[in-house]
């Protein structure tokens, strides 16, 4: 149980609320009804806590306040629709509360949650009862009168799931619908998750009321478009005018700060032109960007996909025989190579497979991007295609989604993962001094061995892969290998681990001569 939040839990939290998000950004969209039902909701919020997050790792603040002013910056330069500025707001108003707090204690953590409701609120031009401003400020209420951190987060918490259930009252397009306000759900997740952090795991969202999940929910906006974009070099006066403005051509008019130098813009409305030039006759406008409600849901043939990144066409091949749709790629991938393969699956949800440490970036930068799109897609830590066929052999398509994907995650986790390489330069390792042409033997990244035969180094690999227990080892052997290395090996762990099963396949053409995974 914490007794303060100082920047490191705060770190936690917003791991374990971007992981939250992630996993429930489906069933968010699916229950959007207001103020526009576009199916958005729940991939807006994801995408903005994702640009906190970039920040917040570009920065590496070390203490509360710039934990929190990093994310505050980073919602608010990457926010997505009106529920991405709410949530900016809300940061920012934590941020402000907490700049010179090095550890927040119950009281801190009321006052800041006061703040971020008062900025929410005055972010929208219209505000209306039974969305996320209800269940924000219902929240900040009950977190007040308290000093304990745990007392506070689980009043403020469960205040919010208890809000959120009463938005159907408030708002007659929800109790039409069926279903409880989709940012104010958002909203209960990340509560949920500093809940977890503080209470060491306790979870109440589960508790939550979820209404009317199936289907697409339709309730059309009178507009066409939404419009947003940041704006610079400018001031309140000119800003407050611009509000005005806005509200003459459209709704769900938000235009917020940083509370230093930078706005950012959000407006419904059918003039794109008018929307932009009004930002310009204020001040100077930057990263537009334009949704057409009408695009917002896209047509996929099938529901789910796994697409493997493998280095050779033999990998390829295996993997798609095990049922995954496969990217080969010899190199550190482009951007548009990732953005391709991904449209290729033709599925609403990807589970990739990024098999080597320097693809994964890529796959994750592209993976935020298509988001926007309607794909949802989601990239299973696996380092080596050993761990990418442990995942696989996991994966259940009849599954929940997110039950199957910690399940491919864990079975990658349990698989060590060896290599031999032959060593092109002289260089210092954990072992000694390797030389040209000698071989390495590496062990989840890591050399632990020096030798000069490639088949007595297979077998002292698996050996010390072993130690630590396994029931299948698979080798996935380079045409580059000698002949004889697999059924080398194979009559080995026969005579020394007849207890462990064996396969291997042929890898084709890899710079690893061997790769070996142990589960």
């Amino acid at each position: 149980m914490l007794r303060t939040l100082n920047a490191a839990a705060a770190r936690r939290w917003v791991d374990l609320a971007l992981a939250a998000l992630a996993v429930e950004r489906e069933a968010i969209d699916r229950i959007n009804v207001y103020p526009v039902a576009d199916g958005d909701t729940g991939t807006n919020l994801l995408q903005t806590m994702r640009a906190a997050v970039t920040e917040l790792d570009a920065a590496e603040p070390d203490t509360l306040g710039g934990v929190l002013t990093a994310l505050a910056k980073g919602a608010l330069g990457g926010a997505r629709g009106n529920s991405g500025v709410l949530l900016s707001q809300a940061l920012r108003g934590m941020a402000e509360q907490l700049r010179d707090v090095p550890a927040a204690d119950g009281a801190d953590i009321g006052a800041a949650l006061v703040r971020a409701a008062e900025l929410a609120r005055e972010a929208v031009a219209e505000p209306a009862e039974g969305t996320v401003l209800s269940v924000l400020h219902a929240a900040a209420c009950a977190a007040q009168g308290a000093e304990q951190l745990d007392v506070v987060v689980h009043n403020a918490t469960r205040a919010a799931i208890s809000a959120l259930a009463a938005t159907p009252a408030q708002l007659p397009v929800l109790a039409d619908a069926g279903v409880v306000d989709a940012g104010g759900r958002g909203l209960v997740v990340l509560l949920d998750a500093l809940h977890a952090v503080v209470r060491d795991g306790e979870r109440l969202a589960p508790k939550a009321p979820v209404a009317g999940e199936a289907g697409v929910l339709e309730h059309e906006s009178q507009y066409e478009y939404e419009v947003m974009y940041l704006l610079a070099d400018t001031d309140p006066a000119r800003v407050a005018g611009l509000r005005e403005a806005l509200c003459g051509i459209g709704d769900c008019v938000s235009v917020v700060g940083d509370g230093l130098a930078s706005w950012a813009v959000h407006v419904h409305c059918d003039d794109i032109g008018a929307a932009i030039e009004s930002g310009i006759g204020v001040g100077r406008v930057h990263r537009i960007k334009v949704t057409r409600f009408a695009d917002q849901r896209r047509a996929f043939a099938r529901e789910v996909a796994v697409l493997a990144c493998v280095p050779s066409g033999a990998l390829g091949e295996l993997f798609a025989a095990e049922g995954a749709d496969v990217l080969v790629v010899d190199a550190e991938p482009s951007a548009e190579q990732v953005r391709e393969a991904f449209a290729a699956t033709g599925a609403a949800h990807v589970a990739v497979l990024p098999n080597d440490g320097a693809v994964t970036a890529v796959i994750e930068q592209v993976a935020a991007e298509v988001i926007g799109d309607g794909q949802d897609v989601v990239v299973v830590p696996t380092a080596s295609p050993v761990q990418g066929l442990a995942a696989l052999a996991v994966h259940d398509p009849g599954r929940r989604r997110a039950d199957d994907q910690v399940a491919m995650a864990e079975a990658a986790a349990a698989t060590r993962r060896g290599e031999l390489r032959i060593a092109e330069a002289e260089a210092l390792t954990w072992v000694g001094r390797c030389r040209p042409g000698d071989v390495l033997g590496l062990v989840d990244g890591e050399v632990v061995l020096i030798g000069d035969n490639l088949l007595a180094a297979a077998r002292d690999l698996a050996e010390r892969m072993l130690t630590t227990g396994g029931e299948l080892v698979t080798a996935l052997v380079s045409d580059d290998a000698p002949a004889g290395l697999p059924d080398d090996l194979a009559e080995h762990l026969r005579r020394a681990h007849p207890e462990v099963e064996f396969t291997h396949y042929p890898a084709g053409t890899l710079h690893p001569r061997l790769l070996l995974g142990v589960e």
